[in-house]
């Protein structure tokens, strides 16, 4: 599912909620990175974890 995020996308990390919500900074190859409200800027490695996508009204 990794796969189809973009930049701009909202995200949630599956482990971590405490982070709350980010937003998908790039994604390049398998690394994606995210800037949650909570930690700041992350770097997530997609293929050891699934982001689970959130759709903003």
């Amino acid at each position: 599912m990794n796969q189809y995020l973009e930049p701009g996308n909202f995200v949630r990390h599956p482990t971590q909620p405490e982070w709350g919500l980010g937003q998908v900074q790039s994604v390049i190859g398998d690394r994606i990175t995210v800037n949650f409200e909570h930690t700041g800027k992350v770097v997530i490695m997609g293929s050891q974890i699934l982001l689970e996508r959130e759709y903003i009204k």
